[in-house]
């Protein structure tokens, strides 16, 4: 026998054999679609003296020489035949008739009956009654099948219980024929028969055979008994070849009572049957020992008619432990012969499934090994492969399952041996996947993306190329695509340098020509292959989604909630986070705006050791309609960490998920999800769009300016101007997006300087531009914006010595001046100075002052607007301001008229150009670098009618800021009142100046009018000190004295004394001029108490009797209670001038 059946289990020695086959042309799927119908029928229960169960073992081609060995063991005699035919006519059953009677003749030895199965024929044929055929019309058609079958087999055991009857009460004596295996036959020519020796072998044998009989038979106890004679027999004679299969046979039937479920491991395991009534009443307990013989019952052949001696004398069958060792017996009895190999072999195989049932795998796993080592002859390279697959099956059968992969391995390489003239890649591809699992391999990459890599990688990488190969010589690119970007993907931590640059070559190779992606693919076996996306090329280590620019990014309008604001806390603020999921669902704290080009940064480097280029990569998102615009990146060979800024548009508002990212590398596109990436960084990958807003674009008329510190702006300029200079900025703003724009803010923001500033220092007019609103797309407007640098124009007391130090005449000014000063740097500082300027700690001899300033413009329209939400746009404005002129000094002395006083100024000119000064119809020209002094001439100021702001912030402060404040109000009066212009020709540049910084409060005291104010009038014209009134000799001079109370409180009573004098001009007054000037009525005038804001008047005559120049000096007198604390110079009163004149002197 020279072809195993590697299929065979302890249980099939319980078993008939029965052949079914195809006769004729029939097509394969009817045959086998009938032949799984013939097959179901495995086991049938016959009628007989006790319930039996006869079981069916069928094969659709068996070779005639195992048959030949039917007599060795019973189960490999092929004693029923079914034949499967087509016929159309009568002419083709006569051929179908003589086909069957041939293919009976082939099994004549063996079989015990045989049937045929005719489909297609009809007529007066198909009606005959036999036994032996069945016709029917079709392949559907063929309801009783099975009930024909168990027919046949009911047959088949009729003559098997006959034979096992004829054998067991065989009464021939000494004439018991001797069973002989096929290569024995040539041995035992010349044998004396009628020795002793040669009995007992033919009774051993025939006993053996008995015993197999009553096994397929059903009557496992009278097996058993058998078995054991049989044994005791031929180990009596040393018959070794007989010995093992008599203790196979005893094996088997214990194993049968032991495991009624079998040993095959099958899903459609039989059930258990009871063998006769005897063997029900002993199966409460397994068997343990061998049987213990009687030698008296035997008869004279040494076969015993009745076995019920024996089976009352025996435990039956064996213990679990002693049936491993009656096979370890047996098999070494069969490797004494050679050409018992294949029975050697197929005990090993039995052997290894009842131990995989014992679960003993290291015993199962030396059956194994002497297995692999039994030589089989010449075989063929299909029995190969089919034997290294049996052998992995067994190993995987007793959890050895990397030597189950080692031999399926070798199965399938035995596929595509050299020797083989067609290959059989597709057999080898699929027995190499068969193989993964050995390996701790799988063709799912989420299996290697978290852990510790498990398995042996270079035996991984082995077979992976070898799958690459398969798949390739298979004519099918796509697989060697994917599993070599599985093996890129998975093992690239164990290749070498070299390797990952072939590994790469060879799969840019095959992607020229079926380029690789992300779709599953499905093996003809439904085997489905899951993409593998290149998560390591390159690798990812944060990814962060980056707000929109300053002037882009949408802003809530305050007071609306946003939409999709929800709290699970009752509190304005709690500090438990309700909310404690993964970073990646984490929604992030700003917006992106529908249809604006948003970011998304990834830190990436490239693990391999040459240039990796990355083409089409591009974000994965949900949530809202989203265009991922791809780049394309070269990263240099095994980088360090290498920023990446994907972008792309949303087009609908919701909120956003960015899932991952796709790319295309060496011709395989992948996604990689962020979920799957093992040690990625994250804040957050979720974030919400807002409805789309316009865009503006904004431009200057000034050129653009580097960034001001501390503030995120748009844009930003830069200027020069003198203090005091004003300049005007137009700002273009246009619409960019695709949205109207119909809102528009402007608003200005100094940043903190210690600088103190005067005036507004932009200032605008918005109504032209919101004429022009809303604002299409594609228009502009302009904007004209005032920047005006007023700072103080007050000089500095340190910089005092640096005037004498430079030896710079200071003209117009007296040499008793206490201040000299120049805020002009020395010509040796200049270089050091133009340095100092890009710091940002100016020296103390630069004048330079810097003012910063941020212009806001916020805006909105289109569905973003609906929604509450506007953009900002900022412009940052830096001025320069060098100075233009500063007061050095500020004093005030008395003018002629007590309601005037001038105001004296020294001016210094600290530029390097002439300047002009201009006040009221006064200019002052000022050389570089030269101080002079100017007096004008004001008139004085009710401070008292000023408002003082009443906002909150000026009530709610300190007395110093409010006083500040009224100072501040005062000296903005005093600068709009002298309008103090200065002007450089050559440089075409003027501008205003300002004596705010200057002003004390002792100028502010002497240019404010007096509390109480006094007016006297002459004939009804007031006259004051530099006025002269004319009168004539005799003619009555009307005098009215006039008081006005400016002060808070009540002031007086008071009296006025007029006393006439008059001034020689030489130092000497006479006021003795009783004769010279006489009053009509007193001259004392008498005022009662003035109130706030109220006005007393007095009136009186005199008259003068000779011609001069008179002076009138009007005493007060008054109690000191009544003065209010006023200064005393609030009740002095001018002196009045009168010249006395001859009549007709006067006329003419």
């Amino acid at each position: 026998m020279s072809v195993p059946d590697y299929q065979q289990c302890a249980e099939d020695h319980q078993t008939v054999l029965v052949v079914v086959q195809p006769l004729g042309v029939v097509p394969e799927d009817q045959f086998f679609r009938i032949y799984r119908r013939v097959a179901s029928v495995s086991q049938v229960s016959v009628r007989g003296d006790g319930q039996r169960t006869l079981y069916i073992r069928y094969r659709h081609h068996y070779p005639p020489e195992n048959n030949e060995w039917g007599d060795f063991q019973t189960h490999r005699k092929a004693v029923g035949l079914v034949a499967v035919a087509c016929c159309g006519s009568a002419r083709e059953w006569a051929h179908t008739s003589e086909r069957f009677h041939g293919l009976k003749e082939r099994f004549a030895a063996t079989l015990y009956d045989s049937r045929l199965l005719v489909f297609g024929l009809s007529g007066e044929i198909a009606e005959q009654q036999r036994t032996d055929v069945a016709f029917y019309p079709t392949f559907d058609d063929c309801a009783d099948v099975e009930k024909r079958v168990e027919d046949f087999v009911e047959s088949i055991f009729i003559v098997l219980e006959s034979k096992r009857l004829d054998r067991a009460t065989d009464k021939a004596g000494d004439k018991i024929p001797l069973l002989c295996v096929p290569f024995e036959k040539k041995d035992f020519v010349g044998l004396d028969t009628d020795s002793r020796h040669y009995k007992k072998r033919c009774q051993g044998r025939t006993r053996k055979h008995v015993g197999d009989l009553c096994l397929q038979a059903g009557m496992l106890q009278d097996a058993l008994v058998h078995y054991h004679m049989a044994v005791e027999l031929l180990r009596s004679v040393n018959d070794f070849l007989w010995l093992g299969a008599a203790l196979e046979g005893l094996c088997s039937a214990s194993v049968i009572f032991h495991y009624p479920g079998g040993t095959a491991g099958k899903s459609n395991t039989r059930k258990p049957s009871i063998s006769t009534a005897t063997d029900s009443g002993k199966r409460h307990r397994p068997g343990a020992q061998e049987v213990l013989i009687d030698p008296g019952a035997l008869n004279s052949s040494g076969i015993s008619a009745d076995t019920s001696t024996e089976i009352g004398r025996t435990k039956n069958c064996l213990s679990p432990d002693d049936i491993m060792e009656k096979y370890k017996e047996a098999i070494s009895y069969y490797g004494k012969y050679k050409n018992a190999g294949v029975i050697e072999l197929e005990t090993c195989v039995k052997a290894v499934r009842v131990l995989a049932i014992q679960k003993r795998a290291m015993e199962a796993s030396e059956f194994l090994q002497n297995a692999v080592y039994i030589n089989l002859g010449q075989l063929s390279e299909e029995e190969k492969i089919q034997r290294y697959s049996v052998l992995s099956e067994l190993y995987e059968l007793i959890g050895f399952h990397r030597k189950s992969a080692f031999f399926k391995r070798v199965a399938a390489m035995q596929c595509v041996a050299p020797t083989i003239p067609e290959p059989g890649w597709t057999a080898c591809y699929r027995l190499l996947l068969e193989t993964l699992p050995g390996y701790s391999l799988s063709l799912d990459p989420k299996d290697f993306s978290k852990g510790t890599h498990r398995g042996w990688a270079a035996v991984q990488m082995r077979l992976l190329h070898e799958l690459v190969y398969a798949s390739r010589r298979m004519g099918n690119p796509g697989l060697s695509v994917r599993h070599l970007s599985f093996l890129l993907q998975t093992m690239l931590d164990f290749l070498s340098d070299q390797e990952k640059k072939e590994v790469t070559q060879s799969l840019e190779n095959y992607t020229s020509k079926c380029p690789g992606g992300m779709s599953i693919i499905t093996l003809p076996d439904g085997l489905q292959l899951p993409p593998v996306p290149f998560t390591k090329l390159p690798i990812v280590r944060s990814v962060s989604l980056l707000n929109l620019p300053a002037s882009l990014r949408p802003h809530k309008v305050k007071g609306l909630t946003g939409q999709g604001v929800t709290s699970a806390s009752p509190f304005i603020y709690s500090p438990i986070s309700m909310h404690r999921g993964d970073d990646r669902s984490t929604k992030i704290d700003f917006q992106w705006v529908q249809g604006d080009v948003c970011e998304v940064q990834l830190m990436v480097y490239n693990p391999m050791p040459f240039e990796l280029r990355v083409e089409n990569m591009g974000l994965l998102t949900s949530g809202v309609e989203f265009e991922s615009l791809p780049a394309a990146l070269s990263l240099p060979a095994e980088s360090g960490l290498y920023p990446v800024t994907l972008v792309g548009v949303p087009r609908t508002a919701g909120n956003i998920t960015v899932n991952g990212y796709q790319t295309s590398v060496f011709g395989v596109s992948s996604d990689c999800l962020l979920d799957s990436l093992v040690g990625v960084k994250s804040s957050g990958c979720m974030v919400e769009v807002v409805p789309s807003l316009p865009r503006l674009q904004l431009s200057t008329s000034l050129p653009r300016a580097a960034q001001m510190c501390g503030e995120d702006l748009s844009s930003g300029v830069c200027l020069q101007l003198f203090n005091g200079e004003t300049q005007q900025l137009t700002i273009t703003l246009e619409n960019i997006g695709s949205e109207d724009l119909h809102t528009l803010e402007v608003s200005s923001k100094t940043l903190t300087t210690k600088e103190k500033l005067f005036g507004e220092f932009l200032s605008w007019d918005m109504h032209d531009a919101l004429s022009r609103l809303p604002l299409k797309a594609g228009q502009a407007l302009a904007l004209t914006v005032n920047i005006s640098a007023k700072l103080d124009f007050s000089g500095q007391e340190s910089l005092l010595q640096d005037l004498n130090d430079d030896g710079i005449s200071v003209t117009g000014l007296p040499i008793s001046s206490p201040l000299r000063q120049v805020l002009k740097p020395r010509p040796e500082n200049k270089q050091v100075n133009k340095q100092a300027n890009t710091d940002s700690n100016k020296s103390d001899y630069n004048h330079v002052k810097t003012l910063e300033a941020v212009l806001s413009f916020r805006y909105s329209g289109g569905p973003g607007r609906v929604d509450g939400y506007y953009r900002e746009l900022s412009l940052g404005v830096r001025v320069d301001v060098e100075p233009s002129v500063f007061f050095t000094r500020i004093s005030t002395l008395p003018a002629t008229s007590t309601r005037q006083c001038h105001l004296l100024l020294d001016v210094f000119n600290p530029t390097e150009h002439e300047l002009t000064l201009s006040a009221k119809n006064q200019e002052l020209v000022l050389h570089s670098s030269e101080c002079q002094r100017m007096a004008i001439q004001v008139d004085r100021f009710d401070f008292e009618s000023l408002s003082v702001p009443s906002h909150d912030a000026v009530r709610q402060g300190s007395a110093y800021e409010q006083e500040e404040e009224r100072q501040q109000l005062q000296g903005g009066l005093i600068s709009r009142t002298l309008d103090l212009r200065w002007t450089i020709p050559s440089l075409r540049r003027q501008g205003e100046a300002s004596v705010e910084g200057v002003l004390t409060q002792l100028v502010l005291e002497h240019l404010q009018l007096a509390p109480l104010q006094w007016d006297v009038l002459v004939n009804g014209h007031a006259c004051d000190c530099d006025v002269v009134a004319d009168c004539r000799v005799g003619d009555a001079v009307a005098l009215e004295v006039k008081l006005t109370n400016r002060s808070k409180g009540s002031v007086g009573p008071f009296s006025l004394t007029v006393v006439p004098f008059q001034d020689y001009q030489n130092g000497v007054q006479n006021y003795e001029l009783q004769d010279a000037v006489t009053f009509i009525g007193s001259n004392t005038f008498y005022i009662d108490s003035v109130s706030p804001a109220g006005k007393s008047v007095c009136v009186g005559a005199l008259l003068f009797l000779y011609t001069g120049d008179f002076y009138l000096s009007i005493k007060f007198q008054g109690d000191s209670a009544g003065q209010q604390d006023l200064p005393a110079a609030c009740f002095s009163l001018p002196s009045i001038h009168v010249r006395a004149q001859d009549p007709i002197e006067a006329a003419a």
